[in-house]
């Protein structure tokens, strides 16, 4: 049950950072609340945030979440797509969301962005996937079982 989990898990990170590469990078999704979306704009919000090289950043962000997203849905190079993603979400946490405090902002005040809450989970996901790996619903979960039956047979064959 716990390669359930561990796929669940994965799926689900997955959505979220295809759906925040495809609105960073085309514009998918673009309404209110959320912005216009797109590379033009996405490279003007980080440059309002004061990152820069704004284009350069907001395509290498649009790109990983994307990237990121396909290596989770297989279960792929797991750690080190969280590990990366781990990067991009703690930067927007600490120059996008920590000067807005904990709480999302869930009234939609003008002027008042979101705060830590959501990174912090998005973190604490990516965590529990450094630590545990895929699991046995993924190619990382294939290649570790089947890694353990190749040294238990080389094993058996040195006892004998």
């Amino acid at each position: 049950m716990a390669g359930l989990g561990l796929l669940i898990l994965r799926l689900t990170l997955a959505a979220i950072f295809a759906a925040h590469g495809a609105h960073e990078l085309f514009g998918v999704g673009a309404g209110p609340g959320i912005g216009p979306g797109g590379l033009t704009n996405t490279a003007a919000f980080y440059a309002a945030s004061g990152l820069h090289p704004e284009y350069v950043l907001a395509f290498v962000a649009g790109a990983l979440h994307l990237a990121g997203a396909f290596l989770l849905i297989i279960g792929m190079l797991t750690r080190w797509a969280a590990i990366a993603l781990i990067v991009d979400v703690a930067i927007g946490a600490w120059k996008l969301h920590l000067p807005w405090g904990f709480f999302l902002n869930w009234s939609s005040a003008s002027g008042q962005g979101h705060g830590l809450e959501y990174s912090l989970l998005l973190l604490a996901a990516l965590v529990c996937l450094i630590f545990t790996g895929a699991g046995d619903w993924s190619f990382d979960g294939r290649r570790a079982n089947t890694a353990a039956a190749r040294a238990a047979g080389r094993a058996r064959l040195r006892g004998v």
